[in-house]
């Protein structure tokens, strides 16, 4: 048995849960998301409790049950708390700033980088050097913040870039002269 698959999902109040065929639609306070999940995987809702059960112990259906639970559950949490990203610029002016609903990133290029990001994404900047990204679904949060780490990825030699909060950059020994 999966270990993953066989935990139950708990809906909280305000969330709604329902299976249309192969396609599981949660709806909450914060909007509404939808997955479509294999025709094999079963999904079982009693007394606000989600499980997800598989035909049989094929080793296909056993990878698909973890999968098909934490996508439900990622789901849930997306539309109750949210997901966030941050990251952090480093680098002698490199910064970021917001301008309307777009990004607008000076990372020691000749010109300012424009981002623009998806409908279901918030991004704020508290300060200079550090972005924030939220939104309902995690997979679209990584993206988006996978998308702006893109522009100016962390270098092995000074560290300078765009990388995730907390990060760690392996740094290379510079030149020895010898």
């Amino acid at each position: 048995m999966s270990r993953v698959g066989k935990q139950p999902i708990s809906i909280p109040q305000g969330v709604e849960v329902e299976q249309k065929g192969d396609v599981v639609i949660v709806k909450g306070q914060k909007g509404q998301l939808e997955e479509k999940i294999h025709p094999d995987m079963k999904i079982v809702i009693k007394d606000g409790v989600l499980t997800v059960e598989r035909p049989d112990d094929n080793r296909f259906n056993r990878a698909l049950h973890g999968l098909t639970r934490s996508l439900i559950y990622n789901m849930v949490v997306g539309l109750t708390e949210g997901f966030q990203k941050a990251l952090e610029i480093v680098g002698v002016g490199y910064r970021a700033e917001l301008k309307g609903r777009s990004l607008v990133l000076l990372l020691g290029y000749s010109h300012p980088i424009y981002f623009v990001p998806p409908e279901d994404i918030t991004i704020e900047v508290p300060a200079p050097t550090k972005i924030i990204v939220k939104g309902v679904s995690k997979q679209l949060v990584g993206q988006v913040a996978a998308k702006i780490r893109s522009f100016r990825p962390p270098e092995p030699y000074k560290g300078k870039g765009v990388r995730y909060e907390g990060e760690h950059v392996r740094r290379k020994a510079g030149k020895v002269n010898v």
